[in-house]
């Protein structure tokens, strides 16, 4: 759990200043002065549909650039780096969870897991470390996050469950134990008590890896459970 007294001693690790966003140049989507979370936060960010949630993780990862202003991202002013630089970064440095999981379905479950190691280097060797080899590391995580990884290894994406299929994806966002896991509407396929569930197993493991976690959901009765709950209407001057 994050001490805010000490909040403004620490330096973030996402800031965005004086952002403004539009797809057409025309039109904003998010006009936001400022955003700051520090390291090892665990964020709930809430907004209805449309209002800019999910720009605003892609801001954040740098997969998007901002008509103005800066984000720095892990210590990197992401709207400053080429394009490649940024998938480079995003790939060390940034876990995503996505709604739909996005699970490659050829691949088995492991397989799946590890890919992100298959992009970074750094996110390798971090895994490696943790356990006997990347596979060990996916297994091991599977099993921390409720599913028997070697029960699930010779299995394809699309032979399991929703529930499992989330479990699968969390823990590809978590191997290597990135610094940010960015995770947009995760929860939205499983019931009240299955969502809590998932998010106490999440939080435990970014706790362990030392991770920030920023969590998109139009579930408010999930906010409870979260450091800090950012209402983008409040900081989005649109």
């Amino acid at each position: 759990m994050i001490n805010h007294s000490q909040s403004n001693t620490i330096e973030p690790v996402i800031e965005l200043s004086d952002i403004r966003f539009s797809w057409d140049g025309h039109l904003d989507i998010l006009d936001i002065e400022h955003l700051g979370v520090n390291p090892g936060e665990r964020i709930f960010i809430a907004g209805p549909s449309g209002s800019g949630k999910t720009s605003l993780l892609n801001l954040i990862a740098g997969i998007m650039s901002p008509q103005t202003g800066v984000v720095s991202t892990a210590g990197q002013e992401m709207n400053r780096l080429s394009g490649a630089v940024r998938d480079r970064f995003r790939a060390d440095h940034i876990g995503f969870i996505f709604q739909m999981f996005n699970l490659v379905p050829y691949l088995t479950v492991v397989e799946n897991v590890t890919l992100p190691c298959r992009f970074s280097a750094q996110r390798r060797d971090r895994a490696a470390k943790r356990s006997a080899s990347v596979e060990e590391e996916a297994i091991r995580l599977l099993k921390k996050l409720g599913l028997d990884g070697k029960v699930a290894a010779g299995h394809t994406a699309t032979e399991l469950s929703m529930g499992q299929q989330q479990r699968v994806a969390a823990a590809r966002a978590l191997i290597g134990s990135p610094d940010i896991i960015i995770a947009d509407e995760p929860t939205s396929s499983l019931d009240k008590d299955h969502r809590k569930t998932f998010i106490n197993l999440l939080f435990k493991e970014c706790e362990t890896q030392k991770s920030t976690l920023v969590f998109v959901s139009h579930d408010t009765s999930l906010e409870g459970l979260f450091d800090r709950t950012i209402q983008l209407e409040d900081i989005n001057r649109i």
